[in-house]
């Protein structure tokens, strides 16, 4: 299992752009607000796509108005995103693969794209059990060409979560961390020990920080505690910066102009101040926390005057510049959140200028609303105390997963779920 490649949701074809995941029920009756979808088994057992809010939907752009022929296919994954060595007929109902036949090409942009999208599950395609699933799209039938992966979860709620987020830690008290404190109730499981169930939690939908715990605290009669244990002791960072590009013509939130230059829009954001420990006359935390809303790392497509956001937003060259006097010796700098898949790569890593002393990054995004945060990734991993500062008080989102692996199965249930 360890030797085998990770699924994670990411594009790996340079044409497409703006992978979306969301559930059709925001996409027929779009709310503003954004969420991080998962399915629900039902007691019927199987999940049809005949309800909008426990069905997906999918869709990407390709930069040109080319019609390409592009499939998918999904793969039950373990607990760690390997996939699993269960067959296709213990997971799915109905066909293993599908063609993506619904398409519209973009209408008065400056950037001919062709926008795809599919609802999953559907009528040719059905889940029966729980898990995680990567979602494999390829082109031309060939499922060596996959062209983007994304990864979802399904649980059927067997256990219920109680789980609190407090600032006293083992590390420090009301400083830089934030402690989780988790209790699952085992009840419905038919459990034999405690090591069949294994406890995951993620920070804002991050990758790179998750952690995943084998033993609890405390076994006691139908419950699973931990408590103080210090793997769940996480960086507090600071509330995410944002921007708005919903407009070519005017300024959007932190946007300081739109210019248009041969054929392209740019939008210059406003240049950033470091809120971090390396900001100027920071202490040991960085600058003072300031309480600001955000969507946690989150994003969505917006553009004014239309209803139809997803074929007549345009693309445009974003802009980052944050001044920092001296390079970072001790790690990379980063743009991150879950418009770069909340990953670290060559698309999101910022370039140091000496001359003008700042680090900048330009990248190629569909007009809307982004989340973003400056990390320093170095070799104990990212964090964001230069640049961000940390602060008990941020407002994070937390998901606690409970996955339980009995005796003799073969495969990963997902038997619980809590956001906090």
């Amino acid at each position: 299992m360890g030797s085998q490649a990770q699924h994670r949701t990411q594009v790996l074809d340079s044409d497409i752009r703006t992978l979306r995941i969301r559930y059709v029920s925001e996409a027929i009756e779009p709310t503003g607000t954004i969420s991080r979808p998962y399915l629900v088994l039902p007691e019927s057992g199987v999940i049809d796509g005949s309800e909008a809010e426990n069905t997906l939907e999918i869709s990407f752009d390709e930069m040109s108005h080319d019609v390409r022929q592009y499939s998918y296919r999904v793969l039950h994954c373990n607990m760690d995103w390997t996939e699993s060595d269960i067959s296709s007929f213990e997971y799915v109902d109905g066909f293993t693969s599908a063609d993506i036949v619904d398409y519209e090409h973009s209408l008065n942009t400056q950037q001919a794209y062709t926008h795809y999208s599919f609802d999953f599950p559907n009528e040719d395609m059905q889940l029966k059990i729980s898990g995680n699933y990567v979602l494999q799209v390829y082109e031309d039938g060939d499922q060596e060409q996959v062209v983007a992966e994304l990864c979802f979860r399904v649980v059927e709620p067997l256990v219920r979560i109680d789980a609190n987020v407090r600032a006293n830690t083992d590390i420090e008290l009301n400083g830089r961390y934030q402690q989780l404190d988790v209790d699952v109730m085992t009840a419905a499981l038919d459990m034999r020990n405690a090591e069949e169930v294994k406890l995951m939690v993620q920070q804002n939908g991050r990758w790179d920080n998750q952690v995943v715990l084998y033993k609890p605290t405390f076994v006691e009669p139908n419950r699973l505690r931990y408590v103080n244990q210090k793997s769940l002791i996480f960086e507090g960072g600071n509330e995410y910066r944002h921007f708005d590009t919903y407009s070519v013509y005017y300024a959007g939130n932190h946007v300081d102009r739109v210019v248009y230059r041969q054929g392209e829009y740019h939008a210059l954001l406003d240049i950033d101040d470091v809120r971090g420990i390396m900001g100027k006359g920071a202490g040991r935390e960085g600058t003072v926390y300031l309480t600001e809303r955000d969507a946690n790392g989150q994003w969505l497509v917006n553009c004014e005057k239309t209803d139809y956001v997803d074929t007549e937003a345009e693309y445009m060259w974003v802009h980052w510049v944050l001044p920092v006097e001296q390079y970072v010796m001790d790690g990379h700098v980063f743009v991150g959140g879950e418009l770069f898949g909340n990953q670290y790569s060559a698309q999101n890593r910022m370039e140091y200028d000496a001359e003008q002393k700042c680090y900048y990054l330009y990248a190629y995004l569909k007009q809307g609303g982004y989340d973003y945060m400056y990390y320093v990734l170095g070799k104990n991993g990212a964090t964001c105390l230069p640049l961000e500062g940390s602060h008990w008080q941020t407002d994070n989102e937390y998901s606690v997963y409970v996955y339980y692996r009995p005796f003799g199965s073969r495969y990963d249930r997902l038997v619980g779920y809590k956001r906090l």
